[in-house]
């Protein structure tokens, strides 16, 4: 015969015995909550001990489940890292190639205003420049070294007229247009610049070797006296090149003379100043002083 789906307690003993020990907790638990509700009133003291207590039993258990707890969020926090890294990575290459960009692009304009502003002392001092430009292009790679000026005819640029930059000699305008010129760089092998050494005044000869460097020779060949670190300008000997320009800096002697780097790298450069032609008419009119101005007649004496 198939039993009832439900039977009533008193028909089980398992189930009165389940009946009954429920009921034996209800009411444990709400004598032992009335009696810690009389005790909070009537002793404090002695609730607060008791609830101290109990929570040093339990203590165990919360710091067994909050180390649980904690390896899990680490868990949970490395796999969602795991799977985050990638689109991380992409979002600081892109952040890290914007910031690199800015930085090249705020030491361009810091330099540039360098230059700027060197060139303006210059103009200040120097009242033979002509106008200011900028170096548009240069060649790197071919033998002749020959660059790009951005005025031309305009300002009054003409062939043979210096250009320096803030840092020292750039070269002389080999040819002008409209608009552009053409420079002649100081590194070019057909360009010849009569310097000095700076300290005592030795003079030399800068020949441009087309590789960007200068061969630094003396006029007495047997004699070389030059140095690593000694530093050369223009003598002005000849014309063409005003004097006390800084052209380059001595990197090691040679057997015939020295090895030179120019202080003024036309790579690097971007603002110049076309100076005039350091000629003898401009030599004299410097040599030359200005006239006194005449005595005035002397007045005539009442008779």
């Amino acid at each position: 015969m198939v039993r009832p789906a439900h039977r009533r307690p008193g028909q089980s003993r398992k189930a009165q015995y389940s009946l009954f020990a429920a009921y034996v907790i209800a009411v444990t638990g709400a004598v032992a909550g009335l009696l810690l509700a009389v005790l909070s009133v009537v002793d404090p003291v002695g609730f607060a001990q008791l609830r101290i207590a109990s929570q040093e039993v339990t203590a165990p258990i919360a710091r067994a489940s909050r180390a649980a707890i904690g390896s899990i969020s680490g868990i949970d926090d490395a796999v969602s890292a795991y799977v985050q890294a990638g689109s991380q990575n992409r979002r600081l290459r892109k952040e890290l190639a914007a910031t690199r960009r800015q930085l090249v692009a705020t030491s361009s304009l810091q330099e540039e205003n360098r230059q700027l502003k060197a060139l303006l002392q210059l103009q200040q001092t120097d009242k033979a420049a002509i106008a200011n430009g900028y170096l548009l292009t240069s060649t790197s790679t071919s033998s002749r070294r020959i660059a790009l000026l951005s005025i031309g005819r305009n300002v009054g640029i003409a062939a043979g007229q210096p250009v320096r930059g803030a840092d020292g000699l750039i070269g002389r305008v080999l040819s002008s247009g409209p608009s552009v010129s053409q420079v002649l760089l100081l590194t070019d092998v057909d360009n010849i610049v009569p310097v000095r050494r700076a300290r005592d005044g030795l003079p030399a000869l800068a020949y441009g070797r087309g590789n960007g460097d200068l061969d630094i020779r003396t006029l007495n060949i047997a004699n070389n006296p030059f140095k690593p670190g000694d530093i050369l300008v223009t003598s002005g000997t000849g014309g063409l090149y005003p004097p006390n320009i800084p052209v380059a800096i001595v990197a090691r002697r040679q057997d015939d003379g020295a090895l030179a780097r120019p202080l003024a790298d036309p790579a690097k450069v971007d603002a110049v100043s076309v100076l005039r032609a350091y000629t003898p008419d401009n030599i004299e009119a410097q040599a030359v002083p200005a006239p006194a101005p005449a005595p005035a007649p002397p007045s005539a004496k009442a008779p």
